[in-house]
């Protein structure tokens, strides 16, 4: 994953790089001017988002140097490698404060009336008792759903997209099959997941940083007879189609 960020990195500086050096060439026009920024705040957004302090005066001055001669104090393999370093160091700095962080919300949260943890460590909290059918582990179901960091900041929601999601319990993570089990049609449920429930030390892309505590609001509509059409896969976020 570290590597896979570098190279995006350094994808986008090369054809940055390229796009500039076309600027060089001919007078710079409006639209060079905007798409020239626009990359600029994709890389700054990017290296912000690893957690990068970096000085963009030496961004600017490794970037001139490169495209005035390619002869630079670094060699584009050395700085691949010190990008990386440093990717990697930011990573393991994020993820052992988000594990910390987890563990000081879990142990708090947990403290709560009306929250209840289960021996691998989920945390869930009963909004509404459903009445209807219990899922078991082999069932689909048709659910809604909003999903939050531990700060609040939600990641992803059915209710956005205003359809629910039908899954089978076997195909989502950890937290997410054993707490749809403490359910029944037409109950709603909040579930604080830990990260050894979701998704780990690897974090999911973008979206779910590593060692993450994520907390799910879920209704669950229907616990459904067969296999759906198609379903939801929650360990890669995406659609899965049935033949």
């Amino acid at each position: 994953m570290r590597c896979k960020i570098a190279k995006k990195l350094v994808f986008f500086l090369l054809i940055f790089l390229g796009i500039f050096y076309l600027s060089f060439a001919e007078e710079a026009n409006q639209e060079k001017a905007d798409l020239s920024y626009a990359f600029g705040v994709v890389i700054a957004a990017d290296l912000s988002q690893l957690g990068l302090d970096f000085d963009p005066d030496f961004f600017a001055q490794g970037f001139r140097d490169f495209m005035e001669n390619p002869d630079t104090r670094l060699t584009l393999n050395e700085a691949i490698q010190q990008v990386e370093m440093a990717i990697q160091a930011a990573m393991a700095e994020r993820s052992e404060i988000n594990r910390r962080e987890g563990e000081i919300f879990l142990a708090q949260n947990a403290a709560r009336s009306g929250v209840y943890t289960t021996y691998s460590g989920l945390q869930y909290e009963i909004i509404v008792e459903g009445t209807g059918k219990q899922p078991s582990i082999n069932d689909y179901v048709r659910v809604h759903y909003t999903g939050f960091l531990i700060d609040g900041t939600v990641f992803d929601s059915s209710h956005e997209d205003g359809e629910p999601v039908e899954f089978p319990l076997q195909g989502v993570i950890p937290g997410w099959s054993e707490g749809l089990q403490l359910m029944r049609e037409g109950g709603k449920i909040l579930l604080f997941i830990p990260s050894a429930l979701a998704y780990g030390t690897q974090g999911a892309g973008n979206i779910i940083p590593p060692n993450s505590v994520i907390i799910f609001q879920v209704e669950l509509l229907e616990v459904l007879d067969g296999t759906p059409q198609y379903y939801w896969d929650f360990d890669d976020l995406d659609f899965h189609w049935d033949d």
